[in-house]
């Protein structure tokens, strides 16, 4: 089992983001999955050109660091995202790296994954940018088993409840994987947003030969389809 923590904080070690993401990943470890952490900082991820190319064939125009995180991401059991709030949204990397994925949303290509986010917030509203990040992650298909936000303006002792409780989240987000928890809500909506996008791939299907091949693939196709 692995999980993946994407850190969208151009602070370096010195983010108070990164003490949230670190906690999740202790608690993943601490129940036995392998852990990441990727600094989308530290890669070159170029903002999409609406060419469509990947609805085609699956393949990027743009020639950078996407393809590989995405393959990173591909292989992860669970995906914790992390960023501090900028102006009640996130940073520009990770929405970068979300705008790539429109195929990956119309193939609802992180089913079967789990997911969180973490957030942090010089004076509050945290709350909105943990709730965007883990409507991205259900929009690729995945199922999110919660958040942890901190305001620091309320100090150290915020700051430190909020690790503990990053760690019970990843130890959560395990536990999820291994099929401990359940999520009926989210997996009937999981099911109707993968309708939604069958039919607009099936209204696309001459053209976008890729997206038509995923879902036959993955057999979420009628034969008369």
């Amino acid at each position: 089992m692995k999980v993946i923590g994407i850190i969208a904080s151009p602070r370096g070690k010195a983010s108070n983001t990164l003490q949230l993401m670190n906690g999740v990943l202790k608690g993943a470890r601490e129940e036995g999955a392998a852990t990441e952490l990727v600094d989308i900082y530290s890669l070159d991820i170029g903002y999409c050109t609406a060419c469509g190319n990947c609805y085609v064939s699956g393949d990027c125009t743009l020639f950078d660091d996407f393809p590989a995180l995405f393959d990173t991401l591909m292989d992860a059991d669970g995906v914790v995202l992390g960023a501090p709030n900028y102006i009640d949204s996130i940073p520009a990397p990770l929405k970068a790296m979300f705008d790539r994925m429109a195929d990956a949303i119309h193939c609802q290509m992180f089913y079967g994954k789990y997911g969180c986010s973490v957030c942090t917030a010089g004076g509050g509203n945290h709350g909105p940018v943990v709730e965007y990040m883990n409507h991205a992650l259900s929009s690729l298909g995945a199922i999110t088993v919660g958040g942890v936000g901190v305001a620091m303006k309320d100090g150290e002792e915020a700051l430190s409840t909020g690790i503990r409780d990053s760690v019970e989240l990843g130890r959560k987000l395990v536990s999820s994987i291994r099929g401990e928890c359940s999520y009926p809500e989210q997996e009937a909506a999981l099911l109707q947003r993968r309708d939604y996008f069958r039919q607009l791939v099936l209204w696309n299907k001459d053209t976008w030969t890729h997206e038509y091949d995923w879902y036959a693939q993955m057999g979420w196709l009628t034969p008369e389809q």
